[in-house]
């Protein structure tokens, strides 16, 4: 028997069928974008949730309330509006399904009795011919999910290829992103072709053993599994299993989907956390210049980093890998007094942040968060686990929990994508699991291209840790890899076009000091832009290609446009604007961008919702604009 739900605004249709299994299909302005796809929860005990269904109780809601975030990255209002369609079943298990105007969802619940076991789960995405794949393409389980994108058309996937989430489908009609959220207790979906035009997920097992390799403090692969992915409560709700849909690319970039169906807040006060950007030394391996000290991870260089935040308003610096001695972190190297260097920055409203390898905080949890509380530490940058069965996202959960009673951020490093812990605890204020531009230290991935793609997939579940800022900057043609004088492929424009693009609310500034100081107008523009939004539009987008963006902090607007090797024309409009006047102060690939990545020039002008703005953008080129309303 079918059960169909349909968006609010009635475009997209979720047709549930009760049969010998539990299928769902998507029906996008009439089209059926997902056929029929089975889906099921097997338990230890011998119940398949899906197989045999025996419909019990039938319900349906419409949920429409406003979100507002406590750290909001694209809206500080979140219109959440969708129809719900619950199903029970005998068996003691539902199945409840979702369908906004920009996607659908859908998650199991058990209500049993003390702890169940998860033997596996059945989830599959049947796309019809003619869709086309962004695969983020692993090798295992065991990875940092730092991958660039395979574009294939489906059904020519060999079966059995691996992907980390989020992947991104293009049917003949809209874009479809595969996420999840409400991930709690319970192992990550992946994503595996099968060899047709549909794709299944597949969950690590639980870890039974997990060893750490040889004169490793930090890679810790699962050396056993069980025959079982979790062991849990069974009287919960699971993750949601989310079909985020638009039907331009620009749609992708403002999708909340993730964010919309993750646990509610689980802080009491969140008023103490802080976005905002960070000088970040590891990037730039301390090459500091010009100065009267010998550079490297001791106390006097950090002085200097907290000098120069301090001077252009950065609110934090981060103490990366060397403050301390691998496997205790108690024990400070001697070059480093950490109480001299809080003290230092606190007198300049500079907080601190240390990086941690993942093993050595769980081994230390309670006694190392309670000396950094003690010594006034701002975050933690929790870094290696590369893992996201059920016990390492148990971690997550447990650190993120840890530091919030401590009133410390968190930065998840060879991490997992978001899925919806940052809603329930807003201090885990950005993560990694991107392949971003540490990469430019050891290779040539991190082109204009790969750069362009982020936003519409792995930007869409939530912030990443892309880590920008590069001053020395060059063409395709021209970039080399440096391990310790690192660069990036573009020009100096795209780079500083990211910091309204990209979302992190906590945004670093990855080149060092003294080049920063160096490169005081870059620097200046770069310190005046936020790291959260009230409003977020998006004009001219292709994935891959080019982006055109305005943000709204306050009454300031922002705007950043980037493209691929292809040099690009943009006119933007101003109508979105209200009726004051504004100074626009532009900094936007320089004349010669084209052969000199790092030339730029900066221009000021008066514009009003009445003007237009024509843009001229390099190959891997970039602008940026900074609207400050005049009264």
């Amino acid at each position: 028997m079918p059960y169909e739900i349909q968006s609010p605004d009635r475009s997209i249709s979720l047709r549930v069928t009760i049969d010998q299994q539990i299928t769902y299909a998507v029906i996008v302005d009439g089209e059926e974008i997902v056929a029929a796809s089975p889906i099921s929860m097997t338990l230890r005990d011998g119940l398949v949730c899906g197989l045999n269904p025996e419909v019990v109780r039938v319900r349906h809601r419409t949920i429409h309330q406003k979100i507002e975030p406590i750290v909001p990255e694209k809206f500080s209002v979140i219109n959440d509006h969708c129809n719900e369609l619950t199903i029970d079943f005998k068996g003691d298990y539902s199945l409840i399904f979702r369908a906004y105007d920009n996607g659908i969802a859908y998650r199991f619940k058990i209500s049993k009795r003390g702890n169940i076991t998860i033997v596996s789960e059945q989830a599959t995405f049947n796309f019809g011919a003619s869709s086309y794949v962004y695969f983020p393409e692993e090798e295992s389980f065991f990875s940092h999910n730092e991958r660039s994108y395979l574009y294939s058309q489906l059904d020519t996937l060999n079966a059995g290829r691996l992907a980390s989430l989020p992947v991104l489908v293009a049917t003949p009609g809209p874009r479809v992103l595969i996420a999840e959220s409400a991930l709690r207790d319970y192992p990550g979906m992946w994503i595996q072709s099968s060899g047709a035009s549909k794709l299944d997920a597949v969950f690590p097992h639980f870890p039974l053993k997990c060893e750490l390799r040889p004169n490793s403090d930090r890679d810790m692969p699962v050396t056993q599994y069980a025959d079982y992915l979790a062991v849990t409560e069974g009287n919960r709700s699971f993750p949601w299993r989310i079909l985020a849909i638009a039907r331009t690319d620009s749609k992708l970039v403002t999708n909340q989907l993730v964010y919309q169906l993750a646990d509610e807040l689980q802080i009491k006060d969140p008023s103490w956390i802080k976005p905002g950007k960070v000088a970040w030394d590891w990037w730039n391996a301390n090459n500091v210049y010009g100065v009267d000290f010998k550079s490297g991870v001791n106390t006097e260089t950090y002085k200097y980093y907290i000098d120069f935040a301090s001077r252009y308003g950065i609110e934090y610096i981060i103490l990366d890998e060397g403050w301390y001695k691998l496997g205790d972190l108690l024990n400070v190297v001697p070059e480093m007094n950490i109480e001299e260097i809080i003290a230092y920055g606190k007198d300049r409203n500079v907080g601190i942040i240390l990086w941690v390898i993942w093993k050595t905080l769980d081994d230390q949890l309670q006694i190392a968060l309670d000396q950094f509380e003690k010594w006034g530490v701002a975050g933690i940058k929790v870094d290696f686990m590369q893992r996201d069965d059920q016990e390492m996202v148990n971690f997550y959960w447990k650190i993120a929990a840890e530091a919030a009673a401590r009133k410390m951020l968190v930065d998840f490093h060879g991490a997992y994508k978001p899925a919806g812990l940052r809603r329930a605890y807003p201090n885990v204020i950005t993560r990694e699991g991107v392949k971003g531009l540490e990469n430019c230290k050891w290779g040539g991935d991190i082109t204009p291209t790969h750069n362009l793609t982020l936003p519409f997939i792995r930007m869409v579940p939530g912030p990443m840790d892309y880590t920008p800022g590069a001053m020395i900057n060059a063409q395709p043609g021209n970039f080399r890899s440096i391990f310790e004088r690192p660069m990036s492929m573009g020009t100096r424009a795209h780079q500083i076009a990211m910091y309204v693009v990209f979302e992190s609310p906590l945004q670093m500034l990855a080149d060092s000091p003294s080049n920063y100081l160096r490169e005081k107008e870059s620097t200046d523009f770069i310190a005046r832009i936020p790291t959260v939004w009230d409003d977020t539009k998006v004009f001219e987008a292709k994935i891959g290609e080019y982006l055109l963006m305005a943000r709204r902090n306050g009454k300031i607007w922002y705007i950043g446009a980037m493209t691929n090797e292809q040099p690009r024309e943009f006119i933007l409009d101003l109508s979105f604007l209200n009726g004051e006047t504004y100074t626009a102060d532009m900094l936007e690939d320089g004349i010669n961008a084209d052969r000199f990545g790092s030339d730029y020039r900066k221009t000021t002008r008066v514009v009003s919702r009445n003007d237009s703005i024509k843009m001229k953008l390099a190959p891997s080129g970039g602008w940026c604009a900074i609207l400050m309303p005049e009264n």
